[in-house]
Parts: structure tokens; C-alpha cells; sequence
């Protein structure tokens, strides 16, 4: 019976034992199978997490260049607005500026109608004073007096005749009822040439005959000497064909050019340019 017993007690035990032995050995599989399979896990979080950290890496690189871009674009968009700003500066100024010729240029127009009125209407009194003297003997045209040498000097003399006196005598009434109005006194001869004691040739004898015109003026009529100024033409500024003796005639003249007083017209444009 104890040998029946002995025999049983081992039978169980090492029954016990091969069923312990089995499930450790399974157990101990699946704990490296779970291993093995965490190893794998966790390479593939390492390889994630490398592919994530290059991918943030570049995503920074990005986010840099990203950034340097936005500046340079505010910085330009700075710029731009800076230079616009000052091309809108300039666009204004250049508009006062034209604002201000158009107003001066205006001004001068204005000028220069009244003066021309002036000239025009001093004109018709002059041609209203010398009504009692013949068309061939002086001429008003839209500028000037043509008083013909047949009216005011001899041949080949530069001395006045009394009836070329009366003349300017007339004249002067009415020169000296506009004080504003500059005078020329031109002196034109023929091409026919003369030289004389007294003169050279035909340029003395035009300069000679402007100023003894002058002078009559001044000295016996009170005209303003600042006002009246003679010249000589000679025979360079025809009025006719010098190749007939009627347009030789006619190109014997002097000639009593009425202008403007131009002073305040030169004083706006030289004021226009010290202010450009």
C-alpha cells in the first residue's frame, strides 16, 4: 500500500510538473512574442519620430525663409509707399507750379491786350491829328507813322522842313498824352548810294534823319527823352522795289514806331524764374 501510495504521489507530481513546464514555456513565447513585437513598435516609432523631426526641421527652414520673404515684402510694400508718397509730393508741386505760369502767363496776356489797346488807340488819335496831311506824305499802319521824306526832309539833307515840323508837332500832342508807350524812331533811305561831306553813305544819313527827328521832338514838343528812341535802317529794310522811282520814293521814309513799354513784363518773367 505505501509502495501504491509512493508510486501515485509521483505520478501526480510529475504530471503537475509537465503541465507548469508547458505553460511556462508558452507563456515565456508570448512574452518574447510581445517583445519582439514592442522592438518592432518602437523602430517604427524611432523612424516616425525621424521622419516628424526632418519634417520639422524643413518645416522651420521654411517657416524661416517664410519670414525673411514677409519682411523683404514689408519692406518693399515700405518702400513703395515711401516713394509713392513722394511722387504724390512732387505730382502736387508741379501742379502749384503749373497753377502759378498759368496764372502769370494769364497776367502777361493781360498785359500785353491793354498795352496793344493802348497802342491801337493811340494810333487812332495820332491818325486823327494828322488828318490835314496827304497819303503820300505819311502813312498810319496797324504799328507805326510812315512819314515820307517828301514831308520832312530835302533830298540828301537831314533838316527838317517846316510842314515835316507841324507834322510832328501834331504827333506829339498825342505822344504826350500817353507817357507809357515807348517811341522808335527809324530812319530808312533808298539803295541809292551817296556820299557827301556831311554824310558817308545811306546808314549815316538814316541814323542822322532819326535823330534830328528826335530831337525836334524832345527839344521844341516836350516829348520824354526816356520814352523816344532813334535808329538808322539805311537802305536794308525796303518798303517798295528800289528798281522804280516810285518805290524809291516810298522807301525814303521814317518810320515812328509806337510799342508798349514792356518794363513790367520783363520784371514777371524774371520774377517767374527766380521763383523756378
Amino acid at each position: 500500500m505505501k509502495k501504491i501510495a509512493l508510486f501515485t504521489f509521483l505520478t501526480l507530481l510529475l504530471c503537475t510538473s509537465c503541465v507548469t513546464k508547458k505553460k511556462f514555456m508558452m507563456t515565456e513565447a508570448a512574452r518574447i512574442a510581445s517583445i519582439d513585437s514592442l522592438q518592432s513598435l518602437l523602430t517604427d516609432c524611432r523612424n516616425t519620430g525621424d521622419q516628424l523631426s526632418a519634417q520639422i526641421k524643413k518645416l522651420l527652414r521654411d517657416t524661416t525663409q517664410m519670414g525673411n520673404s514677409i519682411r523683404q515684402y514689408q519692406s518693399m510694400l515700405s518702400t513703395n509707399m515711401t516713394e509713392q508718397e513722394k511722387l504724390n509730393a512732387l505730382l502736387s508741386q508741379k501742379k502749384n507750379e503749373l497753377s502759378e505760369r498759368e496764372r502769370t502767363i494769364n497776367e502777361l496776356q493781360d498785359m500785353i491786350n491793354a498795352q496793344n489797346e493802348k497802342v491801337k488807340q493811340l494810333l487812332n488819335s495820332v491818325k486823327d491829328a494828322l488828318l490835314g496831311f496827304s497819303t503820300d506824305e505819311l502813312t498810319v499802319r496797324e504799328k507805326d507813322v510812315a512819314m515820307s521824306d517828301k514831308l520832312l526832309f530835302q533830298s540828301g539833307s537831314a533838316r527838317l522842313d517846316k510842314r515835316g515840323e507841324e507834322a510832328l508837332g501834331k504827333l506829339a500832342e498825342v505822344l504826350n498824352k500817353q507817357t507809357d508807350i515807348d517811341v522808335f524812331i527809324e530812319g530808312h533811305t533808298d539803295n541809292k548810294p551817296i556820299n557827301t561831306v556831311q554824310f558817308k553813305d545811306n546808314w549815316d544819313l538814316s541814323v542822322i534823319r532819326a535823330t534830328s527827328v528826335v530831337r525836334i521832338l524832345i527839344k521844341n514838343y516836350g516829348v520824354n527823352p526816356l520814352q523816344i528812341q532813334p535808329s538808322g535802317r539805311g537802305e536794308y529794310i525796303p518798303f517798295d522795289d528800289n528798281e522804280t522811282a516810285e518805290g524809291r520814293s516810298k522807301n525814303r521814309r521814317t518810320e515812328i514806331i509806337m510799342a508798349p513799354k514792356l518794363d513790367k513784363l520783363f520784371q514777371m518773367l524774371q520774377t517767374s524764374e527766380e521763383v523756378k
